[in-house]
C-alpha cells in the first residue's frame, strides 16, 4: 500500500506544470457552475443578498486562515501599511463589488445568463491586462494576433448569447419552435432584465479588474494564500458595513432550511474557499489571461444544471427561463 501511494505521488510530480493548470482551471469551472445554481435556488428560498455573501465569506475565511497561517509562515511578508490598502482595495474589486453586483444581476436574470455574459471576462482581462502591460500584445506574431482574434471572437459570442434567442436546444419541458426573436428586456415579472444586465456588466468589470490586479500583488506579495485570507477579511468587513446601513431585519440573518444552509456552505466552502485558492495560483502560475479564457466551460455546464434543477431552458443563441423566470425548486439536504 505505501508502494502504491509513493507510486502516485512520484506521478502526480510528474505531470507537467501546464497540465496541473489546465485540470486545475477544469476543475474550478465546474465548482463555479454549481454555484451558479445554488445562488439562484438560495435567492429564490428569500435568503438575503447582503447575508448571503457575508456568510460566504466568513465560512471561506474561516477555511484558508489556518492553511495560510501554517503553510506560508517562512514565506509571508511583514504587513505594512501599503499592503493593508492593497489588500482592501482587492476587496472592494473582487468580493465587494464583484459578488454584490451578481447577486443584483441574478435576482434579475437567469443562472444561464448570467454565466452566459461572463463570457466577456476573458475579454475584458485581456484588455486591462495588456493596458497594465501584464500582458503583451505583438502584432507581428501569430500568437498576437490569435490573442487579438480571439478578444473580438468573444465578445461577438457573448453578444449574441446576450441579446439573440433561437429555437429551444433543450429544456424540461417538450420543446417546440420558435421564431428566432430579440430577447424583450424587461419583461419578466417582478424582475427587471435590462437592470439585471447593467449589474452584471458591473460584476464582470470586477471580476476582470480583480484577476489583473492579482497578478502584480502577488509578486510584491508571494504568501498566495495569505492574500486570499486578507481580501475574504476586508471583504467580510465591507459587506458587514454595508449590512449595517440596509439589512436591519433580525431574521434576515437566520438560516431558515436547509436548502439555505447548504447554499451558503457550497458558496463558502466550494466557490470561495477553495476557487479561490485555486484560481489564485493559476493566476501566479498562469497569469490572469490563462485564468479568464476558461470562462466559457462554465456555461455549457450551467446551462445543463440549470436546466435540470431549476427548469431552465436553453436556445440556439441565447438563453432563457419558462415562463419568464417563473422558476421553482425545491432543494434541501
Amino acid at each position: 500500500m505505501a508502494d502504491t501511494g509513493s507510486g502516485v505521488k512520484r506521478s502526480m510530480c510528474n505531470v507537467p506544470e501546464k497540465t496541473k493548470l489546465h485540470l486545475a482551471m477544469l476543475a474550478l469551472q465546474f465548482g463555479y457552475a454549481g454555484f451558479h445554481v445554488v445562488s439562484r435556488a438560495a435567492l429564490n428560498m428569500g435568503i438575503s443578498k447582503i447575508v448571503f455573501p457575508v456568510y460566504r465569506n466568513i465560512i471561506a475565511l474561516i477555511l484558508l486562515v489556518p492553511f495560510a497561517y501554517f503553510l506560508e509562515k517562512k514565506d509571508r511578508p511583514a504587513l505594512t501599511g501599503s499592503f493593508v490598502v492593497q489588500f482592501f482595495f482587492l476587496a472592494l474589486i473582487g468580493i465587494t463589488a464583484n459578488q454584490g453586483f451578481y447577486l443584483l444581476g441574478l435576482d434579475n436574470t437567469s443562472p444561464t445568463f448570467a454565466s452566459a455574459i461572463q463570457n466577456s471576462v476573458p475579454a475584458l482581462t485581456f484588455l486591462m491586462a495588456a493596458a497594465l502591460r501584464i500582458e503583451q500584445v505583438r502584432l507581428n506574431r501569430k500568437d498576437g494576433v490569435a490573442k487579438v482574434l480571439g478578444t473580438l471572437l468573444c465578445v461577438a459570442g457573448a453578444s449574441v448569447i446576450t441579446l439573440y434567442k433561437g429555437p429551444t436546444i433543450f429544456g424540461p419541458a417538450p420543446l417546440h419552435q420558435e421564431t428566432p426573436v430579440l430577447l424583450t428586456l424587461g419583461d419578466a415579472k417582478g424582475k427587471n432584465w435590462t437592470l439585471g444586465c447593467v449589474y452584471l456588466i458591473g460584476h464582470c468589470l470586477s471580476w476582470s479588474g480583480w484577476l489583473v490586479l492579482q497578478s502584480p500583488i502577488l509578486k510584491k506579495y508571494p504568501a498566495r494564500l495569505s492574500v486570499t485570507s486578507y481580501t475574504c477579511f476586508f471583504g467580510v468587513l465591507q459587506f458587514l458595513a454595508i449590512a449595517a446601513v440596509i439589512e436591519r431585519d433580525a431574521q434576515a440573518w437566520l438560516v431558515h432550511s436547509g436548502g439555505e444552509l447548504f447554499s451558503v456552505f457550497y458558496a463558502g466552502f466550494v466557490a470561495s474557499g477553495i476557487a479561490f485558492a485555486v484560481q489564485i495560483w493559476c493566476i501566479d502560475r498562469g497569469g490572469p489571461v490563462f485564468v479568464a479564457v476558461y470562462q466559457p466551460v462554465q456555461t455549457l455546464v450551467v446551462a445543463i444544471m440549470a436546466s435540470i434543477a431549476l427548469g431552465e431552458q436553453f436556445y440556439l443563441g441565447g438563453y432563457a427561463c419558462p415562463s419568464h423566470f417563473t422558476l421553482f425548486t425545491t432543494f434541501s439536504l
